[in-house]
């Protein structure tokens, strides 16, 4: 089974940039690039920070540009944007308390999206409510389950990154160590660097997003810093016992360098590239 995660796409109004990117554009070169490479994907999930400032023209653009795409595609939403805008334009993506919370099925188990937004706030937050449908849809899920959400629900260790994470991270974790033995990866972004490590075992990445980076500075206390580094998105390879997440730097435009036959026996000082 393969999957693509896209995150942090900041879609917004055509013409405008951020950080000297175009996200409108990245957002298409990341579509571009992974449905080349990956036609056999089964579903592509965005993570997040749909639209720049959450504004009902960009939800709108994203339906139709999603609506032609070969594969399905699963939303969630961030910090940036509206919920309320959202589910105007996307009202079938709405649990029954109006949270933005989905199953699907795939090939081998089933997918998760949840909801972490929360008003007026960049941190993100899962109250009573999202936690008691979190828990029904992973004791109703076939596994092995693969998770979806925007915030961090574990520090980076960068400290402005952390202010914005995940406030209701202990409830939230207490639900994933009760369901661990059938979650296999949690997927995330709004950091806007990669890492990754495990909650109560279960493994989780964090991809870059697909249009400005951000820059993990462990000494920075007050300011979230950017980059210059690649767009980016994520490759999920899921086959036998094994997850496998891979990094796709699309952005990138140096070169490409032959170093060398993986044959051991090809090997030597005068034929390998130094």
């Amino acid at each position: 089974m393969k999957l693509i995660h896209l995150t942090d796409i900041h879609l917004t109004t055509p013409g405008q940039t951020i950080g000297g990117r175009d996200p409108n554009a990245n957002f298409e070169n990341a579509l571009t690039h992974a449905l080349a490479r990956h036609p056999d994907a089964e579903a592509i999930v965005i993570t997040g920070d749909l639209s720049d400032w959450g504004e009902r023209a960009d939800y709108q653009r994203l339906r139709a540009r999603i609506e032609r795409l070969p594969v399905r595609v699963q939303l969630a939403i961030g910090n940036h944007d509206d919920r309320a805008t959202f589910l105007e334009v996307f009202p079938e993506l709405a649990d029954a308390d109006g949270h933005v919370q989905t199953r699907f099925s795939l090939s081998r188990g089933t997918g998760v999206v949840i909801d972490t937004w929360g008003p007026r706030s960049h941190a993100g937050f899962y109250c009573d409510k999202r936690c008691a449908w979190l828990d029904a849809a992973l004791a109703q899920s076939e596994g092995p389950v693969f998770l979806f959400m925007h915030h961090h629900p574990v520090p980076s260790h960068v400290g402005p990154v952390d202010q914005i994470m995940l406030r209701d991270a202990d409830a939230f974790g207490a639900i994933i160590a009760a369901h661990r033995q059938r979650i296999a990866h949690i997927f995330f972004g709004h950091c806007h660097f990669a890492f990754s490590g495990s909650l109560h075992g279960v493994p989780f990445s964090c991809a870059r997003g697909t249009n400005h980076a951000g820059w993990a500075d462990f000494t920075e206390t007050a300011m979230l810093l950017g980059s210059d580094l690649p767009e980016a998105y994520a490759v999920v390879f899921a086959k036998g016992a094994s997850v496998t997440v891979q990094m796709v730097e699309f952005g990138y435009r140096g070169a490409h360098r032959i170093e060398g036959s993986p044959d051991c026996a090809a090997w030597s000082r005068a034929t390998m590239a130094r």
